[in-house]
């Protein structure tokens, strides 16, 4: 069995198919770059609310998000969220640091310990630790 009789032809609704040459028309007598004039939008989106977004820009060779957009604003939508333009962070207070200075002897060994933003339990422990201490 052949690939091709497994897929089923793609119906393309009438009324797509009168926009997507009003659309064609458009491109053919139009000067370079000029935009897609509001009363073709305005038929794109209101065919994309029928018939679906994606199948109208597919067919009509149109641009996707912005259809996607302008049926948004149909629905009362803006079509875009509003982002703001500013936004201020509030800076954390900064907590106090502990740094501290340790030095331990113990019969003939000295040892000297400078420790910058550590608990001082875990000072504690860290001292009981490499002295062999128990705690």
């Amino acid at each position: 069995m052949e690939s091709e009789e497994l897929l089923a032809p793609v119906v393309i609704p009438t009324e797509i198919k009168e926009f997507s040459s009003q659309v064609e028309q458009w491109r053919s007598n139009r000067p370079h770059l000029m935009a897609m004039p509001e009363p073709l939008w305005t038929l794109a989106a209101n065919l994309a609310k029928q018939h679906g977004v994606a199948r109208v820009a597919r067919f009509a060779r149109i641009d996707y998000y912005t259809l996607k957009e302008r049926v948004a604003r149909l629905d009362g939508g803006s079509g875009t969220e509003a982002r703001p333009a500013f936004i201020e962070l509030h800076a954390m207070p900064a907590a106090p640091v502990s740094e501290c200075t340790i030095e331990l002897e113990h019969s003939r060994n000295r040892m000297r310990i400078h420790i910058k933003g550590a608990p001082m339990p875990d000072i504690a422990v860290l001292s009981r630790t490499l002295w062999g201490m128990k705690s």
